[in-house]
């Protein structure tokens, strides 16, 4: 079974060509990818106090304080053509406090685009992505990151829509009344009356529906009952890393008959048991050090530097995404697989030589030397997320005669 092998294995896989890279560049300069997932709102928001315009996106922002994993020069390296920009709030703020934090983060993405006009666009369908895509911008798109985000109102959802939001994770870490995370206790037990509601008002406005984040029942519950694909936004193979981020190959499957496609994510600690064991490891120590968790490479803490040198960290490479990569396409099938790194939500990590988005090559070339055709990576890189984007609207325009439900999940 692809993976079933320790992570620090890879280390010793085989390489790709200089004949596999070159066709891998050949294939993303004509296909340029197309990524469901990058959190660079909230970084700049969090780490740069929303500072957007001071944030120079057409420099490396690796060397600046604290360092971002995304930037116009880096995107152009790794033949990043499209990005869903999410709009991420924690989970902890809800309520009418989540939509207004939500408004702003969405206005972080605005400005972000009008402060590089030359380089970047907003995208507000699958037609207009690919020709912005193809006149060397970066087509960008808008995901909301979490249920609790809509506070429980479909009014909020199409203001969303209207602002240029193009699809919604329907949990992120916490269950909401409506639905269900992988990572806490079920409120929903799938979805409720008001959740399916959700659905179907996505399916009436176009918006892609998300099932990155929820549980198994709640993916099972959306597949039974939208009339569109879906997307997972990024998310990997359970049967190779055994996290609940993680989708089963039942659930794989499904969303292949869905016709829906899993973007696979950068982060090692979806992609390897043993790299999550390890790092689950090192936050103990960084604890018990009272130093931060959260940096790694250049920027551990001194203190916390003799523990890694004596636990060194796994390696998880190129071979290790294209794992997940693989098994996806062989459970779901290949045009049932994209790519959504997460970059700048994984805390500056990736697997080596991806650390950020300039890395994609890598992962593409690989997947080449595996014997992976041309028009595979293509389709990997952009044509089955545009394909379930186009389904989605002309969903939309065969419900076009529906009219807005106000429904509401409040007391």
């Amino acid at each position: 079974m692809p993976g079933s092998l320790p992570a620090q294995t890879q280390a010793f896989a085989p390489v790709p060509s200089r004949r596999d890279i070159a066709r891998a560049e050949r294939v993303l300069t004509r296909t340029p990818i197309i990524d469901g997932h990058n959190d660079l709102p909230w970084e700049i928001r969090d780490g740069h106090h929303g500072a957007v315009e001071a944030v120079d996106l057409t420099a490396n922002t690796s060397r600046i304080d604290p360092p971002l994993q995304t930037d116009l020069p880096r995107m152009a390296n790794g033949h990043v053509g499209g990005q869903f920009w999410s709009v991420w709030i924690p989970a902890t703020i809800t309520g009418p406090a989540a939509v207004e934090t939500t408004i702003e983060q969405i206005d972080i993405v605005h400005r972000m685009i009008a402060a590089n006009p030359a380089r970047m666009a907003l995208s507000t369908g699958a037609a207009d992505m690919a020709r912005i895509a193809r006149g060397g911008r970066v087509a960008s798109l808008i995901g909301v990151e979490g249920g609790h985000q809509i506070d429980g109102r479909l009014s909020v959802l199409r203001q969303y829509h209207a602002l240029g939001v193009r699809y919604l994770t329907l949990t992120h870490g916490k269950s909401v009344g409506w639905a269900d995370s992988s990572t806490d206790a079920p409120r929903a037990n799938g979805l409720t009356p008001f959740g399916r509601q959700v659905v179907a008002e996505m399916n009436r406005l176009g918006m892609l529906v998300d099932v990155a984040h929820v549980s198994d029942a709640t993916m099972a519950a959306v597949l039974a009952v939208t009339k569109a694909p879906v997307i997972a936004s990024h998310s990997n193979a359970r049967a190779v890393a055994d996290r609940p981020r993680n989708i089963p190959d039942a659930l794989l499957r499904a969303i292949g008959v869905n016709g829906g496609v899993v973007m696979v994510n950068a982060y090692p600690a979806f992609l390897s048991g043993t790299w999550n064991d390890w790092d689950n490891a090192r936050i103990a120590a960084a604890r018990a050090l009272g130093v931060p968790t959260d940096r790694y490479g250049g920027r551990t803490p001194v203190a916390l530097r003799d523990w890694i040198a004596a636990h060194p960290e796994p390696h998880v490479t190129a071979a290790t995404m294209a794992d997940h990569v693989d098994h996806i396409a062989t459970v779901a099938g290949r045009a049932h697989v994209g790519i959504g790194g997460d970059y700048d939500g994984i805390s500056g990590t990736g697997p080596e030589g991806m650390t950020g988005v300039d890395g994609y090559p890598l992962l593409f070339a690989e997947l080449a030397r595996r014997g992976w055709s041309d028009r595979d990576l293509a389709g990997l890189a952009q044509g089955n997320v545009l394909r379930v984007l186009a389904r989605a609207e002309a969903v939309a325009r065969s419900l076009s005669a529906m009219p807005p439900v106000d429904a509401t999940d409040r007391p």
